[in-house]
């Protein structure tokens, strides 16, 4: 009732009890002694006496074990869960496990969160008697009762989230929780609902706009559905099983925008024709046939189709009059792009609004160009995971706006641009095909490319010049491709390439940031392979490449801030100076066994991730290693595994646990040292005495003679 005092419990119930205890010990105790008394009176009044002073002396000791048990409860802490939390009109109170909102909430309550709680029997008493809210969450409860007529005084209530409970429970009874005269979004997602019992939830719903059935256990859509909720825009029905739509069912839901039927059972839609949808997503079915109701003078508002994930043979057809978007027919069973799997019959597709077209991870061996004839608004095509042996773009009208174009993972082996074609195309994906001979400067002809994937081929990298000699109008390609020139290309990747050469000035006016050539075991690489690349390469990778020299200058290289080294044969450092600006250095899985003191001082002022581990390290010989890491800012993240060999120890030690004590010659006892300089004394002194007696000797023959 909205005048209604909230409770107060001063002693959290347990002082409650103990008062109700003492006041029936009180009389417990007073009927005690007068019946004591009573019974008495007959033996005198010496017996009296007695008889009341032994039993008022009970009594007070009774009392002052009372007292002190109520003094413990009020001292004792109240055991009580935390409050909701009240923010201006918005009262939180999951997660506390309630069985209903607390009594003491303000007046006025607009948004009452009672989700993730004990809740089972939705009633009045229940939401404390609060009629004026605008939004009840009631997610995850055990609510398996509704009060018949709960919410017709709810006027103003906009959204109930009644998901995660057992509303199929409550069905079985047959009765409308209407009406819901206001609300406009509903959940009723994962309450174990089956074909029409969502009736009794939606039969009274005049204002509702969004309803969620989602992870319940529909199989049919009946006709009459969603007859008393006609205002819906969005309905989303995932994850159910859904089996047969009946004919009409969303006919007549003439505002119906969105409508999710993903992960169900379907599996054809002949007729489609719901003319106001814009979002459709029939993804996750076991769609073999997607066909529209073919009348030219029907406009058709579908913006986003999603098909993926069914197994559809043919391109759905769609009618012409469409201003369609985004269209995913990816991981079907495509064979081909026509629709009816006739060549002769195929159907004129007009895209010309679409966007986005998604047919990967089907079954296709080649689209031709036609296909593309009415798509002049395209701008991702995704083909990828495909069995595509050949693609060419020739005619310069097509595919004037795409910007992706992804052709990995198919069998290609022939690839065409022609000239003034794709002038917009700025990514290409190409990488796990076969391409072997390309037209040299196919890439020269895409002034917008940016990003370029060409891993897993077997391409060869042209020289500068060689490309200069060959006509590509009216003479035949050589056997490589040249990546010089290329105006706007930034990013390239051309590992698993067997790339045996990376000759000089590869790529000489082209401005990349990044360039991976990883994974070309044996690659020779000229020392002025990446010429004209000083000063744009930001990102170098060349990882497991067998390599055991790096003859390339990369000092030079001034921008350059990450550099992956890793599993090579490098037994020396490449030089760098201290206009250096590496911040990242992967040096694992090489050879080395001396870092050399310079390079690690050039590099320690722009440093700051280090890989080292698994090199054959040396101790002593890389102090000046040992202190960058031990004294700056530099962080080596696979620290645990960074070994280093010492002379006395049989097993690597860590780098971490390395001093320079360890390194320092063991001290020689004094006693050495004086034994070692008497000796020399004794040298020095019996060296002069034979040279003196010699001398003297030669004196003495000399006057002799004489």
């Amino acid at each position: 009732m909205a005048g209604r005092q909230p409770k107060t419990l001063r002693c959290g119930g347990k002082s409650q009890l103990i008062e109700r205890f003492s006041l029936v010990a009180l009389l417990s105790i007073g009927e005690w002694v007068c019946g004591d008394v009573k019974s008495t009176w007959s033996g005198g009044s010496a017996k009296i006496s007695h008889q009341l002073k032994v039993s008022t002396m009970a009594a007070f000791q009774l009392l002052f074990l009372l007292l002190v048990g109520c003094t413990a409860a009020s001292a004792r802490p109240p055991r009580h869960l935390p409050p909701c939390q009240v923010v201006q009109m918005d009262v939180f109170c999951s997660d506390l496990s309630l069985r209903s909102a607390p009594l003491n909430l303000p007046q006025g309550v607009q948004m009452l969160d009672l989700s993730r709680n004990q809740v089972q029997n939705l009633t009045q008493e229940t939401l404390a008697y609060h009629t004026g809210l605008h939004h009840l969450n009631l997610h995850s409860n055990k609510i398996h009762f509704i009060q018949p007529g709960l919410f017709k005084d709810m006027t103003d209530l906009r959204v109930l989230d009644l998901s995660r409970n057992h509303l199929n429970v409550f069905a079985h009874s047959k009765v409308n929780i209407g009406p819901l005269t206001a609300v406009e979004s509903l959940d009723l997602s994962s309450n174990g609902l089956y074909t029409g019992m969502s009736d009794f939830f939606l039969a009274e719903s005049p204002s509702l706009t969004n309803l969620s059935l989602n992870s319940n256990s529909i199989t049919k859509i009946a006709q009459n559905t969603f007859s008393g909720s006609m205002s819906l825009r969005k309905i989303s029905l995932h994850n159910n099983v859904i089996l047969e739509i009946e004919d009409g069912a969303f006919d007549s839901l003439d505002h119906l925008a969105e409508l999710d039927l993903s992960k169900n059972s379907i599996t054809c839609i002949t007729d489609f024709n719901l003319y106001n949808l814009e979002v459709l997503n029939l993804s996750k079915n076991s769609m073999e046939l997607f066909h529209s109701a073919q009348s030219s003078s029907d406009f058709y508002k579908l913006v986003s189709l999603d098909l993926s994930e069914n197994k559809m043979l043919y391109f759905p057809l769609l009618p012409g009059n469409n201003v369609l978007e985004y269209l995913d027919v990816s991981r079907n069973h495509l064979q081909s792009v026509n629709v009816t799997g006739s060549p002769e019959k195929q159907a004129n597709l007009i895209f010309n609004q679409l966007r986005y077209l998604d047919m990967s991870y089907n079954h296709l061996e080649s689209i031709p160009e036609c296909f593309f004839y009415c798509m002049g608004s395209l701008e991702v095509l995704n083909v990828s995971n495909n069995c595509i042996s050949s693609f060419s773009v020739s005619n310069e009208g097509l595919l004037q706006r795409v910007k992706i174009i992804n052709l990995s993972n198919n069998a290609l082996k022939s690839l065409t641009f022609g000239d003034n074609t794709l002038q917009s195309l700025e990514q290409l994906f190409l990488q796990g095909n076969d391409l072997t001979t390309l037209d040299h400067q196919i890439f020269q002809r895409l002034p917008s490319i940016t990003h370029l994937q060409l891993q897993q081929n077997n391409v060869k990298i042209c020289k500068q010049n060689q490309h200069e000699l060959t006509d590509t109008t009216h003479q035949a390609s050589p056997d490589c491709v040249s990546f010089s020139s290329v105006q706007n290309l930034q990013y390239l990747y051309l590992s698993e390439n067997n790339l045996r050469t990376l000759p000089a000035n590869a790529f000489m006016d082209t401005p990349l940031k990044l360039l991976d050539v990883s994974l070309n075991p044996g690659l020779d690489m000229n020392k002025d392979s990446l010429s004209g690349l000083e000063h744009s390469l930001v990102q170098l990778i060349l990882r497991e490449n067998n390599i055991s020299s790096l003859n390339t200058d990369l000092s030079s290289l001034t921008n350059l801030k990450h550099v992956d080294l890793s599993t090579n044969q490098l037994t020396t450092l490449p030089t760098w100076n201290k206009e250096s600006s590496i911040e990242s250095l992967n040096l694992q899985n090489n050879n080395l066994v001396t870092l050399e003191y310079s390079t690690m001082i050039a590099l320690e002022h722009s440093l700051k991730t280090l890989y080292m581990g698994s090199n054959p390290l040396s101790c002593c010989s890389n102090l000046g290693f040992l202190h960058m890491v031990q004294h700056s800012a530099v962080v080596v993240p696979d620290i645990e595994t960074v070994t280093c060999v010492y002379e006395e120890y049989s097993e690597p030690v860590n780098i971490g646990k390395v001093t320079k004590e360890m390194c320092q010659g063991p001290d020689i006892p004094n006693y050495v040292i004086v034994v070692v300089v008497t000796l020399l004394v004794v040298m020095i002194v019996l060296g002069l005495l034979v040279k003196c007696c010699h001398l003297r000797k030669r004196k003495h023959n000399r006057s002799f003679s004489a």
